[in-house]
């Protein structure tokens, strides 16, 4: 599986999309839930075949050229709502990141990668990816890089800030860029309504958030990586329809009044192999906890219709990230259906109204102390940590931008973090099969590949349909 790495990515031009109205400048202040995220960006990118002899919606021969230009106009259109993505983060007076949307623009950058689609390593995004064909981003809030490969093939990749979008809002302007390339209405408009996540008066909140969240100041200072340290990397495997409902089975316990889901199956199953992963020795009377990455959208919305419609366009972070800890002799020894439980009870209760509340409630009373979800920087010194978070959302589908659906598309997120992170998505070829995303260490990677190859399986160029 090794290859498709080795090719040269030239970048041929770069210039600044503004929105294609001017706006009056203005603050956008972060919600308590934007303030959660530390300055991490997250990639996302969309391979699609050779478009050049394709008939798509009567349209004929598209030029790398033509494709670039439709993508500029869309995006300059797009920006007039997603105006936040076209702005920029700086700090206020009380030291807290704020939103100056001054339309500065997005970075816009055009290359040319000597590799061919069908060739291109998407198993190992660290050497075909990283660097390559997803864009850095140097200033602003979003970045976008559009490549052309040597079969005609095109990438289109963004980088943005994830302290002013979550994917969710992410995955409403992909679509709405999508739509404005197509000339069609856009299905869904942003807000930017922070009164949606004010705080209560008086605030409250459980004191289990001290256990999920830390203020970054009570963090002890992190350690400088060891040469011979095991490294994080990342990977793109597909799990099958089939391999799911098994886990599915296997993870629901008799005793259980509903099955478990497929992401807590998944889930539970990850984590009996990243504690079969740690080092034997003391690390078995370790712990390994796992996180799962919560939408409050729906939770907040709690039952008012009004308030559901408003939250379902809210543009911005909303999420919580629970966290489980087992011992992991249990883990390694108990039943997939234990684990099961284990999961499902740990996010029962962070799936309501209140404790969404009771987080954004959190925030203010420790504001203007930036915090941190404790699970981010937990790291192999109290045993091994990762997150999931849900990308079943992710609209693949719909990243048309009138020349055919993408053959592939992926967030691309080595967050920087000392916990490994991962995040499954829609299969673009077949039904109810997932693309994975893993971000995790090398030994837990390898034990992953030797013992469950039948479940988590290299993405090839065939599973794509591209070879």
């Amino acid at each position: 599986m090794g290859g498709g790495g080795d090719f040269t990515v030239t970048l041929t031009k770069k210039e600044v999309v503004e929105a294609m109205l001017p706006m009056q400048e203005h603050w956008l202040p972060l919600s308590n839930l934007d303030l959660l995220l530390p300055p991490v960006d997250v990639s996302v990118f969309f391979c699609y075949k050779n478009p050049h002899d394709q008939s798509v919606n009567g349209r004929h021969g598209f030029s790398f050229g033509s494709m670039v230009g439709a993508l500029k106009i869309a995006m300059s259109q797009a920006l007039v709502s997603y105006y936040a993505f076209s702005g920029e983060v700086v700090s206020n007076s009380a030291g807290e990141p704020e939103l100056l949307c001054n339309n500065r623009g997005v970075d816009f950058m055009e290359a040319h990668a000597d590799v061919r689609l069908e060739n291109l390593n998407l198993y190992n995004p660290d050497v075909s990816i990283e660097g390559k064909l997803v864009p850095k981003k140097e200033n602003g809030v979003l970045s976008v890089q559009v490549t052309e490969l040597k079969c005609s093939g095109v990438v289109v990749a963004c980088t943005f800030d994830h302290r002013i979008a979550d994917a969710y809002s992410a995955n409403m302007f992909l679509v709405s860029w999508a739509e404005m390339a197509q000339s069609k209405p856009l299905s869904v408009t942003p807000s930017f309504l922070r009164s949606l996540l004010n705080t209560r008066r008086p605030g409250s909140y459980d004191p289990s958030f001290d256990d999920m969240y830390v203020p970054i100041s009570a963090l002890p200072p992190s350690k400088a990586p060891q040469p011979s340290a095991d490294p994080l990397m990342s990977r793109l495997y597909y799990v099958t329809a089939e391999q799911l409902s098994l886990l599915q089975m296997l993870a629901t316990s008799k005793s259980s009044s509903c099955k478990r889901t497929k992401l807590e199956s998944l889930s539970a199953f990850l984590w009996k192999m990243v504690a079969k992963s740690a080092d034997l020795d003391d690390d078995n009377k370790k712990i390994c906890k796992m996180g799962i990455v919560v939408d409050g959208r729906r939770r907040l919305s709690s039952g008012d219709e009004d308030k559901a419609a408003a939250m379902a366009n809210y543009f911005g972070n909303v999420l919580s990230v629970p966290f489980g800890e087992k011992i992991i002799d249990e883990l390694k020894e108990k039943p997939l259906s234990w684990v099961g439980d284990a999961v499902h009870e740990y996010l029962e209760g962070a799936v309501t109204r209140e404790h969404f509340l009771g987080l954004i409630d959190w925030v203010e009373a420790h504001r203007p102390e930036p915090a941190v979800a404790k699970i981010y920087c937990s790291g192999s010194n109290d045993g091994p940590a990762f997150v999931v978070s849900s990308g079943q959302r992710f609209p693949v589908s719909k990243v048309n931008f009138g020349w055919g659906r993408p053959a592939l598309g992926s967030y691309h997120f080595p967050w920087g973090g000392e916990a490994g992170y991962v995040m499954p998505m829609p299969s673009p070829v077949r039904d109810g099969d997932w693309v994975v995303y893993v971000h995790l260490l090398k030994d837990q990677i390898d034990l992953i590949e030797t013992e469950a190859a039948h479940v988590f399986r290299p993405l090839t160029p065939e599973y794509l349909k591209l070879a």
